[in-house]
């Protein structure tokens, strides 16, 4: 999160003064327009002037008309487009030093002396350029007559933020880049098409996804979709790889799959550094095996659409930590880079950044893909080693003769079958037997073994194929502790959202009266509501918040006919404003009401002055979000007749109870790639505690951490005790007392235009990329 200097400054008197350029370079990548549209309205409510530069750094060098002053309005209904609305060029002038003397000079002349560039390396990487040779530009500008010396002194340095957009994920330091959350929303689309009607012919597909030199987009969707093999330049195949994929897809055949699905990412290359292509591999499967064999190309569909919800909370958040970068910046501060680990917004040295990018390169020349999967950074390597752990075995012959049995609890949402399917799938691979319980706790009663092709193609369904139910254990303990001595099962993995949570906190309790019950247990947290306590995220929320994003767009689409409209729309959560504060932000909402800040009758008023004051100016639509539970008394209801009858001669409203259908549909990339990894996660902790709770030919487990929810934190996955969750938890309102995402909330106020202060408490600190000794790895970070 973005923030201030503790020193008593006024947030909204920071920029005044100064201005700021912001520009889009390089290839284009959906969330581009976020980010413009934060880095402009953040910049103005700093008391900034900020302009636009059009067309890249082609507008810098030729300036005029191509540099204009942005105002609040001018960035209006641009979150939902794709692509960049500035526009971007390739640009030869300015890779020359007349080219980069005309943008100086242009620049100076505005009084422009802090920019941001939105783009891939290369365009970043000539931001620093320009920025270390500025001294020197403005001398000979000065020697030229073309500026005085007073402007030379009032422009002396040049301060640049960058904030990467590449749909490829190719930048190192950053887990995300703007654009890639997008770009997989495309390819998995595709993957989802193309898998039913393959299903209907028995057929192999060969997909090649975008990525010259980096395999990101390729590895995610092989995991995403449970691919059956994966071509990346980091990391070529093994010699003889030939036999080898033509084996693994005459096994998946005879047993019993009608699909098989190769993912090549278009840099792909073998040993020898020589290119892999899709023709190639459909002249083998063609050759070899005589399949039915299609192969296609995406091309430039991935770069195209809507933004993911996603990817415009991340362009919103870099483009407010942007303008706080560049306006707490001394002349002594390298040039840096906005970027997110884990979810948190943290700053980069850029050309640290670029070296270690460039690095990678220089390692796949040379043949060490180890280390470039390494350098690629912590999340990429995990995306590898996931994917190798659940495409790559073939299960063992001997057998672990420990039982561990999967239930599905709660509500269902979209990724809860991804996580069934890793678990289920590592868990063979690892010898175990696995039991599939159905219907939740009630179903603990009677569970069937699950095989490796059961959850076959369960990645990409949504909802819950176990089924699932939100009863809890309590008045079922004595037929639960029965069925788990009858079936002899040794470890649990409980898939579901708070109900998971209070259900398994029974089952602790209840190990003093029933030692069945002393067994390991693991809580996945899955729900929309992303209401459980241990994860900054749930599976199931990022499903769920696309989807009322896309519906908030298509409702202030029907608005830009009709002027003067304010939509009033209610969203699920229970207690937790989780979906209705991610929505807002990434909708571009003028308010969002939610339990965890309360709100009287004078916020609501101020509101609807606020709104009153919005139809003045060009932007006749409103939005407003109000979580289900967030205030018994403030029912949609009655917020609706509010609004109708102080906006009456000025707005009408409408209402929408968006309802179950934020509850289903397929899941999105995110949650399938989160869900994998959580699932694996789980079982392959649930081994190693097997092993330490293994007492004379039997396994006994009732100590604290022998019960843990395994939860996104900050910046990787760990594993905490319910025990220690307990004190953490708000049990009447079914949310965590603590919770990261409401420090976003004043971001998306002051990008609806309201004067109220950032939060001051968290600073972003410079950090470095390079270090001495690489930190630990933790397993899994969150893409």
């Amino acid at each position: 999160m973005a923030n201030i200097n503790t020193a008593g400054v006024d947030p909204t008197k920071m920029g005044v003064g100064r201005a700021i350029a912001v520009l889009t370079s390089g290839g284009d990548a959906q969330g581009m327009n976020a980010a413009v549209r934060a880095t402009v309205r953040v910049g103005l409510y700093t008391g900034a002037k900020v302009f636009f530069v059009h067309e890249g750094y082609q507008g810098l060098v030729d300036g005029g008309d191509h540099i204009r002053p942005a105002t609040w309005e001018s960035v209006s209904m641009m979150l939902q487009l794709g692509g960049t609305v500035i526009g971007s060029a390739r640009c030869k002038d300015f890779q020359t030093r007349e080219g980069r003397l005309k943008a100086a000079f242009n620049l100076v002349k505005l009084g422009v002396t802090n920019l941001c560039v939105i783009g891939g390396d290369g365009s970043l990487t000539g931001a620093n350029m320009f920025r270390t040779e500025w001294s020197d530009l403005l001398k000979d500008l000065i020697s030229k007559g073309k500026i005085t010396k007073e402007e030379a002194k009032t422009s002396s340095h040049l301060n640049i933020v960058g904030m990467v957009g590449s749909i490829d994920n190719d930048f190192c330091g950053t887990d995300m880049t703007i654009g890639t959350d997008s770009a997989l929303h495309r390819i998995i689309e595709v993957v989802d098409s193309i898998t039913t009607t393959a299903q209907s012919h028995q057929r192999a597909f060969i997909l090649e996804v975008m990525g010259r030199h980096c395999g990101y987009l390729a590895l995610v969707t092989a995991l995403a979709c449970g691919a059956d093999w994966v071509f990346i330049p980091e990391m070529p195949p093994d010699d003889g790889w030939e036999d080898h994929l033509c084996r693994r897809l005459t096994e998946t055949r005879k047993a019993g799959s009608r699909l098989n699905v190769i993912i090549v990412a278009e840099g792909a290359i073998n040993k020898e550094g020589k290119p892999i292509t899709c023709d190639q591999l459909k002249d083998l499967v063609t050759k070899r095996l005589g399949y039915d064999t299609r192969a296609t190309t995406l091309g430039h569909v991935q770069r195209g659409g809507t933004p993911s919800a996603f990817d415009r909370v991340l362009g919103s958040r870099m483009g407010v930590e942007a303008v706080m970068a560049l306006l707490e910046a001394t002349p002594e501060t390298p040039a840096c880079v906005v970027s997110l680990s884990g979810n948190q917004a943290v700053r980069l040295p850029l050309m640290e950044c670029v070296q270690v990018t460039k690095d990678v390169t220089v390692a796949m020349n040379e043949g060490r893909f180890d280390d470039a999967v390494k350098l690629r950074g912590r999340s990429f390597e995990n995306n590898w080693n996931t994917y190798k752990l659940l495409a790559h075995v073939r299960p063992p012959e001997t057998k672990s003769n420990i039982n561990v049995a999967i239930l599905n609890v709660g509500a269902p949402c979209a990724g809860m079958n991804a996580a069934v399917r890793a678990a289920v799938r590592i868990g063979i691979i690892q010898g175990h037997n696995m039991l599939a319980v159905h219907d939740g706790f009630e179903g603990l009663a009677e569970e069937k073994p699950i095989t490796w092709n059961t959850v076959g193609d369960w990645t990409g369904k949504g909802g819950s194929e176990l089924g699932t139910k939100r009863v809890l254990p309590g008045k079922y303990m004595e037929e639960i502790s029965l069925n788990i001595a009858k079936y002899n099962i040794h470890a649990l993995v409980i898939i579901g959202g708070f109900e998971a949570f209070s259900g398994a906190l029974e089952m602790v309790q209840g190990r003093g009266k029933y030692e069945e019950l002393c067994i390991p247990m693991v809580i996945i947290p899955a729900t929309v509501s992303n209401n459980v306590p241990g994860s900054d995220f749930s599976i199931g929320a990022d499903t769920a918040l696309n989807t009322i994003t896309t519906t908030c767009d298509r409702i202030k689409q029907s608005a830009a006919g009709t002027k003067r409209r304010v939509f009033i729309i209610e969203t699920m959560g229970g207690y937790c404003g989780y979906l209705a504060t991610m929505a807002g932000l990434s909708a571009g909402a003028d308010a969002a009401y939610i339990y965890e800040e309360r709100f009287g009758i004078r916020d609501l008023e101020r509101n609807v002055e606020h709104l009153v004051e919005k139809m003045k100016t060009t932007v006749k639509r409103g939005l407003i979000l109000r979580n289900e539970n967030c205030n018994s008394n403030y029912t949609t209801d009655f917020i609706f007749n509010l609004y109708s009858e102080e906006g009456k001669g000025v707005f009408d409203c409408r209402k929408n109870v968006l309802g179950h259908m934020q509850q289903g549909g397929t899941p999105t990339p995110f949650d399938r790639n989160f869900a994998t990894k959580m699932g694996a996660k789980a079982v392959l902790w649930l081994t190693e505690k097997l092993k330490e709770c293994y007492r004379h030919g039997r396994i006994f487990a009732n100590t604290p951490d022998s019960a843990c929810v395994l939860g996104m934190r900050k910046r990787g996955l760990v594993l905490q005790p319910l025990a220690e969750l307990k004190e953490e938890t708000d049990f009447e309102h079914r949310i965590p007392k603590n919770q990261w995402w409401l420090k976003l909330r004043p971001i998306m106020k002051i990008l609806a235009k309201y004067q109220i202060s950032l939060d001051t408490s968290e600073h972003a600190l410079m950090e470095h990329v390079i270090s001495k000794k690489p930190p630990p790895a933790p397993y899994l970070s969150m893409h």
